[in-house]
């Protein structure tokens, strides 16, 4: 159950200054998203492990403790289900908490607080509590940081009604989401894969808040349409570009937002292309590809020439040495398969 009314915006006198279009990496780009939000809100703050002295395990808080100081760029105990909590309580406050939790897989001690907490208040009490608490993750694999570090599950909380759940897989959404998402008067959850803090490109001079109730066109094709988010983005246009050496035009789809979808855009496509391959490096099993699947052939079965088809990573927990990680996880070598084998029974048709 969502609200309508957006909670009221502190802003301050002066506006946050950037450069002309220049170039960033995604770690930098969520921090300036950070900072803004501290700077335009005096309600919001920062909350997690090692996110103040330390600067965040994947130092994307690096300086905010020393400009903020440790009222706004709070360091908590190890216990996730202690700082969530308490992140929920302040939201119910009047508070506007961005709550850290070091990896997804850690978010499971906080299960409890998000899910029977968080999630459930606004329908409880019949519309009277909102809790708009905004929760960020490190997600994924990639990095050989073994099965309890590494896992990708994102689709457990895009079953859960009452939580909005986000993927931003470019600069533009890792700077534009948070502001957002601190706008909405329920509980956000945000996963930032761990392979994409890295990522380097150029941020344009006005970018800014972003829609997040719209998946995002990547790529136009007339062949086949290729639906993804998150990490498995870069794989999915990796392999649209090879296929299009091979004479397939493929339709990139960047879900962005895992709950709620946005159908329309995915059908929209679908109808056009006649052919979908879905990318989750979730699980095969009960995966968010699965429902996305689903969803494509209860809207769009008549206009499909092929079934839809499914890239997800092997049904094992993430093993530990990179040849055996990466020979786990979807590749673009699988996508380029997949879609010529959609293709194909089209051509054999």
């Amino acid at each position: 159950m969502t609200a309508t009314v957006t909670p009221a915006i502190v802003t301050p006198a002066g506006p946050v200054v950037e450069a002309a279009g220049r170039t960033i990496t995604y770690r930098d780009a969520v921090r300036e998203a950070i900072r803004e939000a501290l700077l335009r809100d005096d309600r919001a703050f920062l909350m997690g492990e090692d996110v103040g002295r330390y600067g965040g395990c994947y130092a994307v808080s690096k300086g905010l403790y020393d400009e903020f100081g440790p009222d706004r760029v709070r360091d908590t105990p190890l216990s996730e289900s202690a700082f969530v909590g308490a992140g929920i309580g302040a939201a119910l406050g009047g508070m506007r908490p961005i709550v850290e939790v070091m990896t997804v897989n850690f978010s499971l001690l906080a299960l409890d607080q998000i899910v029977n907490n968080a999630a459930t208040l606004r329908h409880m009490s019949g519309g009277q509590l909102g809790v708009p608490v905004v929760i960020r993750m490190a997600t994924g694999a990639g990095r050989q940081l073994a099965a309890q570090h590494s896992h990708s599950l994102e689709g457990w909380y895009a079953h859960v009604p009452g939580l909005r759940v986000l993927a931003p897989a470019t600069l533009e959404d890792a700077r534009g989401m948070l502001w957002t998402a601190l706008q909405d008067p329920d509980p956000v959850v945000i996963f930032e894969h761990v392979m994409l803090y890295n990522t380097e490109g150029t941020l344009d001079a006005g970018a800014g808040p972003v829609d997040i109730d719209r998946a995002a066109v990547r790529r136009s094709g007339r062949d086949v349409t290729l639906v993804t988010y998150g990490g498995s983005l870069p794989k999915t246009l990796a392999a649209a570009e090879t296929l299009a050496t091979e004479g397939i035009s493929a339709d990139v789809i960047d879900l962005r937002t895992l709950r709620p979808l946005d159908l329309g855009t995915i059908l929209e496509s679908v109808g056009r292309t006649r052919r979908a391959v879905v990318v989750d490096e979730g699980w095969l099993t009960g995966s968010l590809a699965a429902e996305v699947s689903a969803r494509i052939m209860e809207g769009a079965f008549w206009s499909l020439d092929a079934p839809v088809a499914r890239v997800c990573s092997a049904e094992v927990p993430i093993p530990y040495p990179r040849h055996l990680e990466q020979a786990a996880l979807p590749q673009p070598a699988a996508i380029v398969a997949a879609a010529k084998a959609a293709v194909g029974l089209r051509e054999g048709a």
